[in-house]
């Protein structure tokens, strides 16, 4: 289910940077009782939901890989490639959106002021060096936390679920754009977790995988009339 999707398509084009930028810390100023009355009043009021998409069901999340990326999987030996319902094409993974939400509420009114999921079940990025294939699949975009979470296998066995191996920082977002019932971000850039690192180099014998590194710029196609 949309609500008021005429004023989703107005009002995200001025909360899509703070979509998969990291969430907005709460202050305070302690020399002016004014402002903490204020500051209390907002507290206690009701956060202002602006726009839902209750229901997610399309379009996808595409990343274009980082040539920086490519050439740190060839000198490692990993050769990339696709799980599922993913394709890989012209140097770009996409996999599609199959569920979620999405809650756009009025910036200052609740912190973090976007909220939701974004998954993609049934699809995700294999990394394969001789016997050894790791899957990482069934990725949930969280834009609350900039970070990509998902399942990771290793040879079909089960290494660890819902795990953080993505970070994502909007800062780079361009300003939105729609193509008909589609609003697409783009822009963010999406790097390797800590934790993810660790778990490949475990996995492959190796210390070659650093957390931070670029694995290239994404680009989330929503369709804003999920659900309806």
């Amino acid at each position: 289910m949309l609500r008021n999707s005429k004023y989703f398509r107005a009002v995200v084009g001025a909360t899509a940077v703070a979509a998969l930028s990291f969430p907005l810390a709460a202050c305070s100023d302690d020399s002016s009782n004014d402002n903490n009355n204020s500051n209390s009043n907002q507290s206690q009021a009701k956060p202002e939901l602006v726009a839902e998409v209750s229901n997610l069901t399309g379009d996808g999340t595409q990343v274009t890989l980082d040539q920086g990326f490519v050439d740190a999987l060839t000198s490692l030996k990993l050769t990339p490639g696709t799980v599922g319902d993913a394709t890989l094409a012209e140097g770009a993974i996409t996999f599609p959106i199959t569920g979620g939400d999405v809650k756009y509420f009025k910036p200052g009114s609740v912190d973090p002021y976007v909220q939701g999921l974004v998954e993609h079940d049934g699809s995700g990025l294999s990394l394969t060096a001789g016997k050894t294939t790791v899957e990482l699949t069934d990725f949930e975009v969280d834009p609350a936390k900039s970070q990509l979470f998902g399942d990771v296998s290793v040879n079909g066995k089960q290494a660890a679920e819902r795990a953080p191996l993505f970070n994502l920082d909007g800062r780079t977002l361009k300003p939105l754009q729609t193509e008909g019932d589609i609003a697409i971000l783009e822009g963010a850039k999406v790097s390797v977790s800590d934790d993810a690192a660790a778990l490949l180099n475990d996995t492959f014998k190796t210390d070659g995988v650093k957390g931070g590194l670029l694995v290239g710029i994404a680009k989330i196609s929503i369709d804003t009339q999920s659900g309806q």
